[in-house]
């Protein structure tokens, strides 16, 4: 099941913490914040780790296909699909990051599905295509969300709410481009 096929950024978390396990190693917190001699020292959870850090990058690697799809939708204006293409940058570097980190942990990185159940027959305007891309956004910072404050280790809080932070302004950005607004509470749940 996909972000984009669960109704509510609440089952987006439980979904991805579900998948991930309860929390992240030290190791792995060593490795996304760049400290490669603390992960040398981190523990034994390494197995969990790499479970954890692949569907996160699953969960990137999904949101790669779905601005390609919305690229190639040939609804976009081009301002518009230069910022679709921006975000997919994100998406791509965030997946890098995580890719690495498997390898570093002495993991497999998962890679992207050979094709991914997106509502296509729905896209038919430029706003289905950022309300599409919004949703999986939103499921996005709810999964972040919900695996920050599970961590151990607060360096990799810290990798994560970086994240975090980047794909809650992607939503916001996404939300009012179609009228909406940008940020509808003072909590993001």
């Amino acid at each position: 099941m996909s972000f984009l096929q669960m109704s509510s950024p609440l089952a987006a978390r439980r979904l991805f913490i579900g998948r991930s396990g309860l929390l992240l190693s030290g190791a792995a917190v060593a490795l996304l914040a760049g400290h490669d001699a603390l992960a040398a020292k981190a523990g034994s959870e390494t197995a969990q780790d790499i479970q954890i850090l692949n569907t996160a990058l699953g969960a990137e690697l999904e949101a790669i296909a779905a601005y390609q799809l919305g690229a190639e939708s040939k609804l976009l204006e081009k301002s518009v699909l230069d910022l679709a293409l921006t975000f997919q940058g994100h998406h791509k570097e965030h997946a890098a990051l995580l890719a690495k980190t498997v390898a570093k942990l002495g993991g497999k990185a998962v890679a992207a599905k050979a094709s991914y159940e997106f509502p296509v027959e729905q896209l038919k305007s430029q706003a289905d295509v950022l309300r599409f891309a919004g949703k999986l956004e939103q499921g996005a910072v709810s999964a972040y969300l919900g695996a920050v404050p599970l961590f151990g280790n607060r360096e990799l809080a810290k990798a994560a709410a970086s994240i975090l932070g980047d794909e809650a302004m992607h939503w916001a950005i996404l939300r009012q481009a179609v009228g909406e607004a940008p940020v509808p509470a003072a909590f993001v749940s």
